[in-house]
């Protein structure tokens, strides 16, 4: 294996890892604390992006310091638009977190994604993140996590980018499994005040026409499996692209018909060009005489043993 696969094996478990036990530890929450903050803004920001796609225009986006927020439309949204605006949120948050997971395979696309995600965060800051009476924690708490961001991508070494990377991924994911409880509650409290219903009762709402529990519970249910689904195929994505160098042999004598590519092989069987001859496996049993067998197993093509000089090639067609 790589030590890039290996390194991003070590750092897709790590971020797993620490955020299961910091949600768990007396002062994990407070040490979480960005994070949260940074889940609510990729939340509102979900919401903020369905109201452009459904025509219903976006104003403004609020953040409170209890890591609650709400976005603003700028016109009344139909029957379909509300429900594609209730389920952004919710639906978006662990996408957003599961795209940053697949696309940071190493140090380098790391960096670049951690400075486009301190881009967004900067620029939402200045501009459509708003201060509700004269509250300025929003704009100014998103735009510090946006300046880290940033510092993290060109002052931190590269083991401990790519940590980040996943961990900020692994987070977004988490995060939006953890905060489907509020779905739960009767009403939605944001910013110390009560706002409303929550996204599930709109969700009901705007699809069964009732905010009766069943029916919020079946769409805050929904989004759990959601996110639970996202999350699970982003860890398959890069855990299998991270093992898929575990047995670099396989690709030179794991299939039939394929050409070995590896020098050695190739000087010690020249037929071993033409595709439709090659089905075999080099073992060094004698420590001085090559054995060619023909290919058994998965597991015994894999198997790349470092073959010796030796004075005599017995194989196919030989003496």
């Amino acid at each position: 294996m790589k030590s890039t696969d290996r390194l991003e094996l070590r750092t897709l478990a790590f971020a797993l890892l620490a955020s299961l036990l910091l949600w768990n530890l007396p002062f994990g929450g407070l040490l979480l604390y960005p994070f949260k903050l940074l889940a609510t803004w990729l939340h509102e920001m979900s919401h903020g992006l369905s109201m452009l796609v459904t025509g219903v225009g976006f104003d403004h986006v609020t953040i409170y310091r209890d890591t609650s927020g709400l976005a603003y439309g700028t016109n009344e949204a139909g029957t379909v638009g509300r429900a594609v605006i209730a389920a952004a949120g919710y639906m978006g948050t662990p996408l957003w977190g599961a795209l940053l997971l697949v696309v940071t395979p190493n140090a380098r696309l790391a960096r670049w994604a951690l400075l486009l995600l301190a881009a967004l965060l900067i620029g939402t800051s200045l501009t459509v993140i708003d201060v509700p009476d004269g509250d300025t924690f929003g704009p100014w708490a998103i735009g510090a996590i946006g300046t880290a961001c940033a510092a993290a991508a060109l002052a931190v070494p590269a083991r401990w980018r790519l940590a980040i990377a996943h961990f900020i991924a692994a987070q977004s994911c988490v995060n939006s499994i953890l905060d489907i409880r509020v779905l739960l509650r009767p009403s939605q409290v944001v910013g110390g005040k009560v706002a409303g219903a929550s996204d599930a009762h709109n969700m009901a709402a705007a699809t069964f026409g009732t905010t009766a529990t069943w029916a919020v519970w079946l769409w805050a249910i929904v989004w759990l499996l959601w996110s639970l689904g996202v999350l699970y195929i982003a860890l398959r994505l890069s855990g299998s692209r991270a093992l898929a160098n575990v047995m670099p042999a396989a690709d030179e004598l794991g299939a039939p018909g394929v050409p070995v590519r590896s020098p050695a092989i190739a000087q010690l069987l020249p037929f071993a060009r033409e595709p439709s001859l090659l089905d075999v496996d080099v073992e060094d049993i004698t420590g001085t005489r090559r054995v060619v067998r023909p290919v058994r197993s998965k597991r015994a093509a894999a198997r790349k043993i470092q073959v010796r000089r030796g004075r005599w090639f017995r194989g196919p067609g030989s003496q």
